[in-house]
């Protein structure tokens, strides 16, 4: 299939880049043999724009879409983080060639408000909508226009390439990284067990604390390095939610210690992830598995081994262009078993 991907591609960063969802769901798309073509609405901005002012190439960007679009005559449009293409470009696009199928996926959490109203604009031009949040908790997108579906974060081969469940020579014992402060208070309890374990183990909170936030190879050394892991949303709770943090660390084999309120164990396969209730819990369970390495390492790599089989960039990508485009599923995806193919709920 033809497949047109709209999203932030880092181009100006250079290399100094974060681990990106939408490159993995590149990635898939080109490892199932789909002819694929990407816009990164941001560069194609700055690269359009007087004197490099992105907010000023913003029109000339979505022309350019159109161009695009007019030259390789996509039959899936996948619009992802791109709020500089605006939903009259998208309807633009649909009306010049109604049979492409036009998608959004969304990967940003549904306490951040505007990220809502975002979802529910997209909804409205859209044939399908696909969110980092469970099911369940997506009901206030229906009847808007387009199909509902939950998408996972995916491990990616050729990005998480560690297996650190068969290491024991790892100089950091546990790892956080954010510089977020926005919409959160995690970093009031990471403090605490920072202060708590001092002494007792080598927890690195690059970004925090002090602490340089680390991108590119400087992220890959630290997960390099690192046993366990902790994947804190900014906040807890929703069905399924959980940051791209949790992919990073199971496709590497670091044990990742998780809040119970999302029910990844629903999700997860047993003895996989930590699940922790409140911070008492989760220093007693840091503890545990800091002074018992084999469990860590057995946990740790049974994770790994389920993201890798079954939560997977080639399987994320197919989900996303069978749902999108009404094809019946060709695989039993372990995230989209509470579902019909057209999204509605079992």
């Amino acid at each position: 299939m033809r497949v047109l991907h709209i999203a932030y591609q880092q181009l100006r960063r250079y290399g100094a880049t974060r681990v990106s969802w939408a490159q993995k769901l590149s990635f898939g798309l080109i490892k199932n043999d789909h002819y694929l073509q990407t816009f990164s609405d941001r560069d194609v901005a700055a690269f359009e724009a007087p004197l490099g002012i992105r907010d000023l190439g913003v029109s000339k960007a979505n022309k350019r879409l159109l161009e695009m679009v007019e030259a390789m005559e996509p039959e899936l449009v996948i619009a992802g983080h791109c709020d500089m293409i605006s939903n009259a470009t998208l309807q633009e696009i649909k009306k010049r060639n109604p049979h492409c199928f036009i998608a959004h996926c969304n990967n940003d959490p549904l306490f951040v408000p505007s990220n809502v109203e975002r979802i529910k604009s997209r909804a409205a031009v859209t044939d399908a909508i696909f969110v980092s949040t469970g099911r369940r908790e997506l009901r206030q997108f229906e009847g808007i226009g387009a199909r509902v579906y939950h998408m996972p974060n995916p491990v990616e081969a050729s990005v998480e390439n560690l297996d650190n469940s068969q290491r024991e020579d790892l100089p950091i014992d546990l790892l956080f990284c954010s510089n977020s402060t926005n919409l959160t208070k995690r970093l009031e309890m990471v403090g605490r067990i920072k202060q708590a374990v001092s002494g007792e183990m080598n927890f690195k909170t690059y970004g925090s604390f002090g602490e340089a936030p680390v991108w590119g190879r400087d992220y890959d050394r630290a997960l390099a390095d690192s046993k366990m892991g902790l994947n804190l949303n900014r906040q807890e709770g929703d069905y399924w939610y959980s940051s791209a943090r949790m992919a990073q660390l199971a496709g590497n084999g670091i044990l990742q210690f998780t809040h119970s309120g999302p029910k990844f164990d629903e999700l997860l396969p047993p003895e996989s992830a930590v699940y922790f209730d409140d911070e008492a819990d989760l220093l007693a369970k840091i503890r545990e598995f800091h002074g018992d390495d084999a469990k860590r390492r057995q946990w740790a790599a049974r994770t790994r081994d389920f993201f890798h089989r079954e939560i997977n960039s080639k399987l994320y990508a197919q989900y996303i262009l069978e749902a999108s485009t009404l094809q019946a599923f060709s695989h039993d995806y372990v995230w989209a078993r509470d579902i019909h193919l057209d999204g509605s709920q079992r």
